[in-house]
């Protein structure tokens, strides 16, 4: 592919698109509270915000990325794979950018047949699996990758893996694309083999089939379309890999290759666990800064959290997992979620979908925590915080001073 063809570094139009990501994603609110210690106090309310908290590096560069390649063909026909990162209101934003989505919500008919040399199609900040990109390149589209850094680096070591001959054994959701397009990356070696586990309780099957070699077609029926072609528990299992969509629990990722390190060494021994076992953390540092923050913020004290981001979005869910065990905690897409003090649509944990609850903004003095998953902009957390005092009548004017 002519290198003209092909932009992984973007087109250096910051100064261009500068005032437009600031009226698109810019909050004075969170300006104020980052600078006045990440908190706020009005009236009865205060509110602590997480020292790490909303869009990180990679989403800030995706849509960044995205923005400068509007600008660098205003004329020519954009595609995107599928949402750039896991969040609606970004999404929608690109969409009334006149760039056009091929899988997903408002997906072009027969998109992927009707590519060709005069597009340009931008990768997503999760990327694409190798036969996606293979059918890009044969179209001749110019392309515009924004894939995260972090997560080039577990493809990085999945391949390696597969060039060696272990099996990636990959803690993440089968359905995500980051997952999906990491899976993929294993095909680029002959040979080359995937498992993704989703949960501990997944990590349990593979460990009782290493240890007591069980029945196979019991695995393959339970594991389906999570495992490679062909996959053979007997004989892909003796030598595995363990790595990680970026965005995943740190700790569950952490007891995952743990449980398995533990099961090999017993079946094959310490003396020989270098032939049979590797893992890396590929958790990426701001997932892992976001988790770390939470925690840090409920040992401070809150009445209740708020967790902002996209229901689809893995880190944000993982967010709101991770408070729940300690407060009230209600996972929300933005302010609009907020009915009132009674009301709040929020996605409760492990459920699909959202639902109304209530009582959740008792009367009286309250601590209210808020974070926000890294595919989430500062002016949906403003907003929310906004929302909050006007349920409780309280002005913006009174906190900025106009």
């Amino acid at each position: 592919m002519a290198d003209l063809q092909y932009y992984p570094r973007g087109f250096g139009l910051r100064p261009q698109i500068e005032g437009r990501l600031q009226s698109d994603y810019h909050s004075q609110i969170v300006d104020h509270m980052k600078s006045h210690g990440f908190s706020l106090s009005v009236g009865d309310l205060t509110f602590r915000l997480a020292a790490e908290f909303g869009f990180c590096y990679g989403v800030d560069r995706a849509v960044e990325y995205a923005y400068e390649t509007r600008t660098r063909f205003p004329d020519r026909d954009i595609f995107i794979t599928g949402e750039i990162i896991h969040n609606p209101h970004v999404n929608s934003r690109l969409r009334e950018m006149g760039i056009r989505f091929l899988s997903g919500e408002g997906a072009v008919a027969d998109g992927w047949d009707r590519l060709g040399s005069l597009n340009v199609v931008i990768l997503p900040a999760f990327g694409v699996t190798v036969g996606q990109l293979a059918l890009l390149r044969e179209r001749g589209c110019t392309l515009v990758d924004t894939t995260c850094g972090s997560v080039l680096n577990v493809w990085k070591n999945v391949e390696r893996y597969a060039r060696d001959g272990f099996t990636s054994v990959i803690h993440g959701k089968f359905n995500h694309e980051e997952t999906r397009a990491t899976a993929s990356r294993t095909g680029l070696y002959p040979g080359g083999r995937y498992l993704v586990v989703r949960d501990l309780e997944e990590t349990e099957r593979v460990c009782e089939h290493i240890r007591c070699c069980g029945d196979g077609e019991v695995f393959r029926a339970r594991f389906g379309q999570a495992a490679s072609e062909n996959f053979d528990p007997s004989r892909d299992l003796e030598k595995v890999g363990v790595a990680n969509q970026t965005t995943m629990l740190s700790s569950e990722s952490l007891e995952v290759a743990e449980r398995i390190r533990l099961v090999m060494a017993e079946r094959y021994g310490e003396a020989a666990l270098s032939e049979h076992f590797r893992s890396f953390d590929t958790i990426c540092s701001a997932t892992q800064d976001r988790q770390d923050a939470v925690l840090k913020l409920l040992k401070g004290g809150v009445s209740l959290m708020l967790v902002i981001g996209g229901y689809n979005s893995s880190n944000t869910n993982h967010l709101a997992e991770i408070a729940a065990g300690k407060v009230p905690t209600y996972h929300i897409e933005d302010a609009a979620c907020l009915l009132g003090s009674e009301s709040i649509r929020h996605k409760p944990i492990g459920r699909k979908s959202a639902e109304v609850a209530r009582g959740w903004l008792p009367e009286g003095p309250l601590v209210v925590g808020i974070t926000a998953g890294a595919s989430t902009p500062n002016n949906r957390i403003g907003e929310v915080v906004e929302r909050i005092m006007g349920i409780r009548g309280l002005e913006v004017a009174q906190v900025l001073g106009h």
